[in-house]
């Protein structure tokens, strides 16, 4: 699959703009969203190619996004790749189990967020 359109959804301005300017700096077209409940709205409206999505937010939070995009057959089939500040096994394990294609640490560097574009 060709990734041509990624949906970034953080609560955080600041970790929205970043990873915004680091897809865009890479050439794909970017799609934001402040909000699980808006990550959910974006991707079945946009049909991005990949999503990269923070956990931690208020109303809805990542877990609960990815599973609600795994259970819609609109959204089933977009890679979602965590980007968060949880890191530990249980984390992990459980963003598995929510469906999620991979998973990204806070802090991050430019090239992991590039590689996760790449292996898409």
């Amino acid at each position: 699959m060709t990734v041509k359109k990624v949906l970034v959804c953080d609560d955080s301005i600041t970790e929205l703009t970043h990873i915004k300017s680091i897809v865009e700096g890479a050439g794909y077209l970017t799609v934001t969203a402040s909000s699980g409940i808006e990550a959910l709205s974006r991707a079945k409206s946009e049909q991005p190619d990949l999503i990269f999505l923070d956990i931690i937010m208020p109303e809805m939070d990542g877990f609960e996004a990815c599973r609600k995009l795994r259970q819609d057959p609109a959204t089933k089939h977009i890679p979602v790749i965590f980007v968060t500040s949880k890191h530990q096994k249980a984390d992990r394990v459980w963003a598995q189990m929510q469906g999620a294609k991979d998973f990204i640490s806070k802090p991050y560097s430019p090239n992991q967020i590039i590689e996760k574009l790449d292996a898409a």
